[in-house]
């Protein structure tokens, strides 16, 4: 006997029950069939150790709803989850761990480091995936995958093995975005840029000749590595100078004046220094020209030898004594407060230098331009405004990915270099006492011996001209293998194709192309465009039909979420308060595809108090059904008008999740049961005009169309009221037709 309808639905005490329920059941599989449609989405794994935030709960809020919808469907609808190893962010916050003790990586050999972060992130890689659950994320949880599982890394290796033999990947020496803190260099994409107020120098340069030339930069210690001085060949303020030479001050070297386009005749006095070492425009300017690239800053953030006196300083104090030079030299003539765009990194926000570095790179021209067809036939469409033209523009001016990341944590590049035949590679191992040494291999080796530095290494610094062996093993001799890893967008950037090649059998051809990608638009070229560059590459195939991209949550001023602020909504917080569905609500509620949306504590309350309206709307018709004769279903004149107007509502949910709007169908579910089911029907009901039987039919259509939207409650009154009847599990019912 079923025990007294409880006054309110208590979700911190049915919530994980009712998780329980699905997964023994096994709901979450799809039901794989010859003939059957695949509904399939490929979950943006979140990082394995990081605790969830309020972006990962609405892209676990609409994927569900998806999900739930088509399983209800019959769709053999499959959500694939897994997390990320999140390289560079994963290998940062363990750095911090490091220290709060006291330590760095620089203490530890490369494999002891790469163990430790392995173990740290085993510790705490049930975080997301409980997470997750605890949100109501109906994935199949039988298929998880981790990105540095060893299937999925083979796969990765496979690819870089494809691109290599087909002359895609080669490895140059380019200017690269590096972050001096994080110890790495990034592609354009994970650069940052943030106004700041800086200064304008103008410095004097003499030219050998006699006279001078005045230069505006907005880097002075940098001007130690400059290659010439240049103006633009329409500026006639300087047609005289083209040509002449220039004594570079403090160094006194002899640079060359240039005449060339790239110049902005508006820009401080109209001439400008040329670094080619440590400015992308410069870099390729010293092409154009063939000018020497000096280096004068490394990888450490400290002047190199090349700025002589200089040497050993960091970049700061370096630029007060470049100026405090200039300055006793008399060539410093004014300083200018000046606005302008600085890259930063995108996880510390340390300035960006940009440094040559021998790297590994994928020539993405073939590849954007077979994304670009993808996008012309309509075999993937984004979906959210304006979002398409922004990828389109992207692809069409792509430049070469840099795929090495100068981390431990993250796959590592399978290339090897025969130390004999390469004696210049720099090295960086750690000696039996724990002591750092490096330099050339050349030398190290006549003083240490070839086990001690493999076993203590830390990294390699390879010339650009050394050769190398692609290979999984080890080769015959002395050889050791790059110490770079993949960038991580490298190993996701494949993430549709290698995790249903590695999933059940048979799901790579069942499921793939996979139907819809949703996820940020914020991530759309990092993420999402690469996706469609290596999915391509290696299938013939775009990897999703539909891109769904969800906008920013933001508070209920507009404003971003932020610390400082004081404004986070934290996920797991608010589902303890509140319950999951109202958060889950309150998240997908009236929501576009491609715009931000605002969320705040009044609006999860309010969805909350839906949840409540829910269940006492089910718990009235419940206990007036167990007075009434149901035997006769059509029994009030009010029954064929109340049958349409449900049936109505079913066509306008349906029609609006056929199109991929889970936020309008979203409203039209809220409004019509608050507004229409329960302020007008179950009223009739009260005064005999709308029949028992049709309202408690209503009800379960309600039910289920609410399901995919606020899985818990609607499961628990389910449960309760309808079991017996129809489908044991609400999670497994059929979705209503429309007739």
């Amino acid at each position: 006997m079923e025990t007294e309808f409880p006054k309110n639905f208590d979700a911190a005490a049915q919530e994980s029950a009712l998780s329980r329920l699905w997964e023994e059941n096994r709901v979450f599989e799809p039901d794989v069939q010859a003939g059957k449609k695949p509904f399939c989405i490929i979950m943006p794994p979140p990082n394995a150790n990081d605790p969830l935030h309020v972006g990962h709960a609405m892209f676990i809020a609409i994927e569900d709803i998806f999900i739930r919808y088509h399983r209800m469907k019959g769709d053999a609808a499959l959500w694939l989850p897994g997390t990320d190893h999140a390289g560079i962010e994963t290998q940062f916050v363990f750095e911090k761990k490091l220290a709060k003790q006291g330590k760095s990586r620089f203490d530890f050999d490369r494999n002891t480091l790469y163990q430790m972060i392995w173990d740290y992130v085993r510790e705490n890689s049930d975080i997301a995936v409980n997470q997750m659950k605890a949100l109501g994320a109906s994935a199949d949880w039988s298929r998880f995958t981790f990105t540095l599982d060893p299937d999925i890394v083979a796969l990765v290796l496979d690819t870089f093995e494809k691109l290599y033999k087909d002359g895609l990947v080669y490895r140059g020496e380019r200017l690269v975005n590096y972050c001096t803190k994080c110890g790495t260099g990034y592609s354009e994409l994970e650069v940052e840029y943030e106004e700041r107020n800086d200064k304008l120098y103008f410095l004097k340069y003499p030219i050998k000749d006699g006279g001078e030339v005045v230069v505006a930069t907005t880097r002075p210690e940098t001007m130690l590595g400059d290659t010439a001085v240049a103006v633009n060949p329409k500026d006639g303020r300087f047609a005289d100078l083209v040509g002449k030479t220039v004594l570079l001050p403090i160094l006194n070297r002899e640079i060359p004046i240039i005449a060339d386009e790239m110049v902005d005749m508006a820009f401080g006095t109209g001439a400008v220094k040329i670094t080619p070492a440590h400015d992308k425009a410069d870099y390729e300017t010293s092409e154009r020209h063939t000018l020497a690239v000096i280096q004068v800053i490394g990888t450490d953030g400290r002047m190199t030898e090349e700025a002589g006196k200089f040497a050993g300083m960091k970049v700061a104090a370096a630029r007060d004594a470049v100026m405090e030079e200039m300055g006793r030299l008399g060539l410093a003539e004014k300083i200018e407060a000046y606005t302008h765009n600085v890259g930063v990194c995108y996880r510390c926000h340390t300035v960006i230098e940009p440094l040559p570095l021998a790297q590994f790179f994928v020539k993405t021209r073939p590849l954007a331009d077979r994304a670009l067809k993808a996008l012309d036939s309509k075999e993937t469409i984004v979906l959210g405004a304006g979002r398409e033209k922004i990828l389109r523009d992207w692809l069409m001016n792509i430049k070469d990915w840099n795929i090495s990341r100068q981390i431990v944590w993250g796959i590592r590049i399978p290339v090897w270099y025969d130390m004999k035949k390469n004696p210049d590679i720099v090295v960086g191992f750690l000696d039996a006492a724990n002591a750092l040494v490096q330099g050339p291999y050349g030398e190290i080796s006549r003083t240490h011996d070839f086990a001690d530095i493999e076993r203590g290494l830390q990294f390699l610094r390879a010339p650009k001209e050394a050769e190398f062996v692609v290979s999984r093993e080890k080769p015959k001799g002395v050889f050791l293998q790059e110490t770079d890893s993949f960038d991580t967008w490298f190993s996701s950037g494949q993430w549709p194709a290698i995790t249903l090649q590695t999933s059940a059998p048979g799901d790579f051809e069942y499921f793939y192309p996979t139907t819809v990608m949703e996820t940020a638009y914020d991530i759309l070229t990092r993420w999402v465009m690469r996706m469609m560059l290596l999915c391509i590459y290696m299938t013939g195939a775009s990897p999703f039909q539909y891109v769904y991209l969800h906008g920013l949550v933001r508070d209920e001023k507009g404003r971003k979420m932020s610390k400082s602020i004081g404004n986070v909504v934290n996920p797991l917080d608010v589902v303890a308060r509140y319950g999951a569905d109202a958060l889950r609500f309150a998240l997908v509620m009236s929501t576009t595809p491609g715009n931000d949306s605002s969320v705040g504590e009044d609006k999860i309350r309010g969805m909350r108090n839906f949840v409540t309206k829910v269940w006492n709307a089910s718990k009235f018709i419940d206990g007036y059904a167990n007075k009434a004769d149901l035997s006769n279903a059509d029994q009030a004149s009010g029954d064929a008008s109340f049958k349409e107007r449900l049936m109505s509502v079913v066509q306008d949910v349906t029609h609006h999740l056929e199109q991929l709007r889970p936020g309008q169908a979203a409203e039209i579910i809220h409004n019509e049961f608050w507004h229409w089911f329960c302020d007008e029907a179950i009223e009739n009901v009260k005064k005999g005009n709308v029949s028992i039987g049709q309202a408690r039919m209503g009800l379960q259509v309600f039910l289920k169309m609410l399901h995919p939207f606020m899985p818990f409650v609607t499961e628990a009154l389910w449960q309760r009221m309808f079991r017996h009847e129809q489908e044991p599990l609400l999670a497994r019912a059929q979705w209503p037709l429309a007739s």
